[in-house]
């Protein structure tokens, strides 16, 4: 089977309010993109959006970005889903052999809409939605209270990886600028507002306005595109049952599924050894633990004992990861873009020194419900 590379990438700085329109940040997305790899508009065959009717509130949330997302004679379409997950939508339309190049952009506009309300149609609509006290930020509180009681992790801890990302955003000129702080403590992080106990602000992505788009194309045409593709050499995905009652939310199985899937078809036998950089959708700051066991990185409950620093033995989230900045519809598909940047040496600022082969991942629903994951490698 050919493989496929991405070939091409953009993505527009995220702002907490941006001071311009979602149609300007589509076209320069996916202009930036076609620039980066040389290439025409003429030349796409498909483009794949990420969008999202409740976050735009509106029905068919795509009908008008068709021009500027680069749609217009084309054949075109929506995931309204992650960007990441409109990434496997794009893959399996390369892979088809019809499309010689895809398009696959994604974002929103936070400022315009109430995210964490918008969220509360994912609950259950007869027991749940009309009382709202389950959504996605307490979900996230029974999800970080539930890994701390199970393995004995304290709150400082956790604490911590916010403290890793958000300075580790500083590094990232596309980051929010919100996001970043060099001198950002833990008990910042611990003493900032609580969202639901015990979360706190510091330890959530904030929701921001931002778009990103990047190319993909068969092996035969990436060649002629640039000498320095990124192959995508492995992608799994999975999830878990829609009842938080009926999930252990202690762990991730979705994601261990995933990795395993995308490990797999990979042919990576030791994740630890093999993997030189990972950037991970960590929708609150203790996901990012629980998704370094479900990968298999570290035992279970022992997250914390990885140096995922820069100069660690596995950096995660060089970038800053979502909680440098979290645009819905747009964060996961921007892991795989920094993942793909680290590879190409592209990472400016925040580049991990010799990485040739990383991870990405994406996710929906309520506790990372599913998630996506792809391995990326350069050479040819």
């Amino acid at each position: 089977m050919e493989r496929v590379a991405i070939v091409g990438y953009n993505q527009v700085k995220l702002y907490s309010d941006a001071h311009y329109g979602r149609y300007e940040m589509v076209f320069e997305a996916v202009r930036g993109a076609l620039d980066s790899a040389g290439l025409k508009k003429k030349e796409i065959t498909t483009v794949i959006s990420a969008t999202n009717d409740y976050y735009d509130g509106r029905t068919i949330s795509n009908s008008l970005t068709v021009e500027v997302g680069g749609g217009y004679l084309t054949d075109e379409s929506k995931v309204e889903m992650d960007g990441a997950h409109a990434v496997l939508y794009g893959l399996m339309r390369i892979l088809s052999g019809n499309h010689k190049l895809a398009v696959v952009w994604g974002g929103s506009m936070a400022s315009c809409f109430p995210y964490h309300s918008a969220r509360l149609y994912e609950t259950d609509p007869t027991w749940e939605r009309p009382v709202a006290y389950v959504n996605d930020i307490t979900s996230a509180g029974f999800q970080m209270r539930a890994y701390m009681e199970k393995y004995g992790v304290d709150a400082e801890e956790i604490a911590k990886v916010a403290v890793k990302n958000r300075k580790n955003a500083v590094k990232n000129s596309l980051a929010l600028a919100e996001a970043q702080n060099p001198n950002l403590s833990v008990q910042d992080v611990l003493n900032s507002e609580i969202y639901a106990d015990p979360v706190t602000e510091l330890m959530v992505a904030q929701p921001c306005d931002g778009v990103a788009a990047l190319l993909l194309a068969p092996e035969k045409e990436a060649k002629k595109i640039t000498d320095n593709p990124v192959w995508i050499t492995g992608v799994g995905y999975n999830q878990e049952t829609y009842y938080l009652g009926d999930r252990d939310l202690s762990i991730s199985k979705s994601m261990e599924l995933a990795g395993k899937m995308a490990f797999n078809t990979a042919g990576i036998k030791d994740p630890k050894l093999e993997i030189d950089v990972a950037e991970l959708f960590e929708g609150y700051a203790h996901e990012e633990l629980i998704f370094i066991e479900a990968l298999g990185f570290t035992k279970k409950g022992q997250g914390t004992s990885l140096n995922s620093e820069m100069g660690g033995n596995l950096p995660i989230n060089p970038s800053g990861g979502a909680l440098g900045g979290n645009p819905p519809c747009a964060t996961g598909l921007i892991r795989i873009i920094e993942a793909a940047k680290q590879i190409k040496g592209e990472a400016n600022g925040h580049q991990v020194e010799g990485a040739k082969k990383a991870i990405a991942s994406g996710q929906i629903g309520m506790c990372a419900q599913n998630n996506i994951i792809y391995v990326l490698e350069g050479g040819n």
